[in-house]
């Protein structure tokens, strides 16, 4: 399968990216997916090449470019709870300083090389992301209603995009929190904002699931969880597409 490190120009600087693409040479549906806080690394690498294995054109962006390539943050093997206080001493800083208007020129960099790509086919593209990764999915697809035909957060803070934004949304979508990430209460009032919004929309707890349940290099990682993800983003796409 082809893979590529690529640079995304922006406007504060290029953003260094991983890139997988089916190999049949054919141009295939985009699809731009964020990582969560810790970045681009050997388990999102993987997890681009198998949605590229589905027939998707995947561009994966380090969203902390300014504070240097991916790995920004040095990272063991196996992110355990042991580990997280000191990464997270680190990351959050970061986080804080992502605000929505580099967010929102990031987008706009990304899609548009997104859809500059040989190997991408005309018209709309998918926008998934995992943790953080799902807010920037979210700002990205309520910017870009009529670029962005799908969707997908996973254990995301997707209300944090508020409802100014989530009413913007046009796309197809699939929302998919972990257990410990939001009360059925919250569920509610999330899913009424995009109730509101009059899009096609799934948004539903994983049962069983703590915050980072797709990524295999946690402790959070659930298995069947992310089988669950590939189920609900694979047919979240085949409707997009």
């Amino acid at each position: 399968m082809p893979t590529q490190s690529l640079r995304i120009p922006t406007p504060d600087g290029h953003a260094d990216a991983f890139a997988a693409f089916p190999d049949d040479g054919e141009r295939h549906p985009g699809v731009l997916m964020y990582p969560d806080g810790f970045g681009i690394r050997p388990v999102l690498r993987e997890m681009a090449r198998e949605l590229a294995g589905h027939g998707y054109s995947v561009l994966v962006p380090n969203p902390f470019y300014r504070h240097g390539p991916a790995p920004v943050l040095d990272l063991p093997g196996h992110i355990g709870e042991e580990a997280r206080p000191a990464i997270f001493a680190r990351l959050m800083p970061m986080i804080e300083a992502h605000t929505t208007d580099r967010i929102l020129r990031d987008a706009d960099a990304c899609l548009e090389f997104l859809t500059g790509r040989p190997e991408v086919a005309p018209g709309p593209v998918a926008v998934t992301g995992y943790c953080i990764g799902g807010l920037l999915a979210t700002h990205t697809a309520a910017a870009h209603p009529g670029r962005v035909a799908a969707l997908a957060a996973f254990h995301a803070p997707v209300g944090a995009a508020g409802p100014d934004s989530l009413h913007r949304l046009t796309a197809r979508a699939h929302f998919g929190h972990a257990e410990t990430d939001l009360t059925p209460g919250a569920l509610a009032e999330l899913n009424r904002t995009l109730d509101a919004a009059g899009i096609e929309y799934t948004s539903e707890i994983y049962p069983g699931t703590v915050h980072g349940f797709t990524m295999a290099d946690t402790d959070a990682f659930d298995a069947a969880a992310l089988r669950r993800h590939w189920e609900s983003l694979l047919a979240l796409l085949d409707r997009a597409f």
